[in-house]
């Protein structure tokens, strides 16, 4: 920190925004002996905790586990009855998880020192180096100020639209009735979460993309292997499809210049979320924004040196992994340190059954760039563990190498690729070539042993 004098101020760092970037800062900022104030207008633990990550995931284990006791038989196991899904116990149990955790995050800033205050903060300029923040009519100063204030769910300008009652991800992780059937409007990760979720639970679903695949970046091969798994399950696909009216029960679309027409009971709609930064009072700052949010440095900082952004803010990443990196990376620079934010191996995940998980680039990304690069991938069924555990999808494992062999990427298809990403994003990070990656020993039996298996296919 520069040697301003601070006595004159109340914080040394004010944290706007409790989610995930934010409650990680001011862990941080109390591990750096720094005194910080966090302010949030909802509820601590942000989108990813009370209405995004953590409560989709308790909703996704409930059907993972429906869908195993169904499949119960095949792994020698007589079960009387039919099991079923009791959604308003799901729910309550999903709830019981988030308060307890939503508890524990608050120990922890309660721990670290930082001063929680409830509502909606606002910046309102600078005076004598220290820079003014209101909230509930009082006004505050800090040396620092860490915008991270999050995303929201984008609602589409569809005809008809706002008549129908549609849910966002906040409805549908709240629903205690399940309807017949269900037209999801976008299929991105969080659509084919939701998606995955009510098939399991027996409600007829129905996805509607206007891309020609599902999953937007994420590898091509990895997302068909998806759709086709979930298409046996019953789940319906309308891909290249935009969607131009909503009637009542109809979600009218066009594909090919032809219209068409998708009945369901309910409507979903997940096209997408951005940055939330309007009405923050950036410009008494003079921060600078681009067509995606809050425009950032390798070390988090916006175009004001004493106010960083982290998070879904920047527009960049709209991951909870990736702001608590953020988060730390921009504490560590405003108190003297040097480290930079790296994205090149940011791990992403689509947590359906079968999971998805990536890490580095993709074939798509290499093919774009003109990037001259080699594959090597096997079946998951290569991994014995893997066997055992799975019975009726073969799974992949795909690496990519640029020329020097090094590892540039790698893409898992099957449960539980989430748990064993970061061993290949770790391999992206520090740019190991296959030879290096494949001299580490992985535990027998486990999944991720399938990484070793493709290095030396």
């Amino acid at each position: 920190m520069d040697n301003q004098n601070l006595s004159a101020m109340k914080y040394d760092l004010a944290i706007i925004g409790g989610g995930p970037a934010g409650y990680t800062a001011g862990e941080r900022a109390g591990e750096n002996g720094l005194k910080a104030v966090l302010f949030e207008k909802k509820t601590v633990g942000g989108v990813c905790l009370n209405e995004g990550c953590i409560p989709t995931k308790t909703l996704l284990y409930s059907a993972k586990i429906l869908e195993t006791m169904r499949k119960a038989s095949r792994f020698g196991i007589r079960s009387d009855g039919k099991p079923e899904a009791d959604l308003p116990q799901i729910i309550e149990r999903k709830n019981r998880i988030v308060q307890r955790l939503v508890g524990g995050v608050k120990m922890k800033l309660s721990a670290a020192g930082v001063t929680v205050v409830a509502g909606e903060a606002v910046l309102d300029g600078e005076e004598n180096g220290a820079i003014r923040i209101r909230c509930n009519g009082e006004t505050y100063q800090a040396a620092y100020v860490l915008l991270c204030t999050g995303s929201e769910t984008v609602i589409p300008p569809i005809e008809g639209l706002d008549g129908t009652g549609y849910w966002t991800s906040r409805e549908a992780l709240e629903a205690t009735a399940l309807p017949e059937s269900l037209a999801v409007i976008g299929g991105g990760v969080i659509g084919m979460e939701f998606a995955s979720f009510f098939n399991a639970l027996g409600v007829r679903v129905k996805v509607v993309e206007m891309m020609p695949e599902i999953l937007g970046a994420t590898d091509k091969e990895l997302a068909a292997l998806l759709r086709a798994d979930c298409k046996k399950k019953g789940i319906e696909f309308y891909l290249g499809t935009r969607v131009t009216a909503v009637d009542g029960r109809t979600v009218r679309g066009e594909k090919d210049g032809k219209p068409l027409s998708i009945e369901a009971d309910k409507l979903l709609v997940s096209i997408g979320r951005r940055a939330v930064w309007k009405g923050l009072g950036l410009e008494s700052l003079g921060i600078a924004t681009n067509r995606n949010g809050v425009t950032v440095n390798d070390f988090m900082q916006t175009s004001h040196p004493r106010v960083y952004a982290c998070g879904d803010i920047t527009g960049y990443s709209l991951l909870a992994h990736t702001a608590y990196r953020e988060a730390t990376v921009a504490v560590s620079h405003l108190a003297g340190g040097d480290e930079k934010m790296d994205y090149r191996a940011i791990p992403s995940v689509v947590y359906t059954q079968p999971e998805l998980a990536s890490a580095g680039l993709t074939e798509e990304e290499l093919k774009a760039a003109g990037a001259p690069y080699t594959v090597r991938k096997i079946p998951m069924t290569y991994s014995g563990r893997y066997v055992v555990e799975n019975e009726s999808f073969n799974g992949l494992c795909k690496l990519l190498l640029d020329p020097g062999e090094r590892v540039v990427g790698c893409h898992l298809a099957g449960t539980p690729a989430s748990e064993f990403i970061v061993a290949a994003g770790i391999a992206v990070a520090r740019g190991y070539t296959a030879e290096a990656f494949g001299s580490f020993v992985f535990p027998h039996p486990t999944v991720s042993e399938i990484l070793y298996e493709c290095v030396h296919s």
